[in-house]
């Protein structure tokens, strides 16, 4: 698979694209696809690696055994499209990760790719991921529109906390982080008290 950054006047094509042209794209193994998918999403499972006990070497892989996995579900005779592209990706991705630490980074064997409990697991990891996301979005609207704006900037659009910085105005990196914890804090509160109810 070939990732190097696509040409600028194809950067608007994603923008029209439907969810199901990117498929119909990535079932035939299109670079374009790929390339956008890339830039728009490596950067998540680049942090979600690096935060995990990887480099970013170990990201790159990652992404693209994630792209060979993500190819052949979409490959398969029922699927249907159940959430967005970002969570199948970012739910396969940390599915790969987690599965080669358990294994002691043992690479994931291409045999995998044709094992049925192998795709059990990832669909499973799909769903947790889409649970994941859609409380995250409930206890989102719990908390502070300011802490609402910063969460999403971080947690959906994955800016780094340098432009997060500049957007919101803080005087320093570190007050931005402060602030990110504040917001954290909110939302494990609401999450506390959902969970009682």
């Amino acid at each position: 698979m070939n990732f190097k950054v696509i040409q600028e006047s194809h950067s608007s094509k994603i923008n029209m694209q439907t969810n199901t042209d990117l498929i119909i794209d990535l079932k035939g193994e299109s670079n374009f696809a790929f390339g956008e998918l890339y830039k728009k999403y490596f950067g998540m499972v680049n942090h979600f690696v690096n935060n995990n006990n990887g480099k970013t070497t170990d990201a790159e892989d990652i992404f693209q055994d994630t792209m060979l996995v993500l190819i052949q579900k979409l490959r398969q005779d029922d699927f249907q499209l159940s959430a967005s592209i970002k969570t199948y990706i970012m739910a396969i991705a940390k599915h790969l990760w987690l599965k080669k630490i358990r294994n002691s980074y043992r690479e994931t064997e291409f045999t995998d790719l044709h094992d049925n409990k192998f795709y059990e697991e990832i669909t499973l990891s799909i769903e947790q991921e889409k649970t994941y996301w859609d409380k995250l979005q409930f206890y989102m609207t719990k908390i502070t529109d300011h802490c609402n704006r910063l969460m999403h900037d971080m947690f959906f659009k994955n800016k780094p906390i340098e432009q997060i910085q500049k957007e919101h105005g803080y005087s320093s990196k570190h007050n931005a982080q402060n602030q990110k914890h504040k917001c954290v804090e909110q939302i494990r509160k609401v999450k506390e008290q959902e969970e009682k109810k």
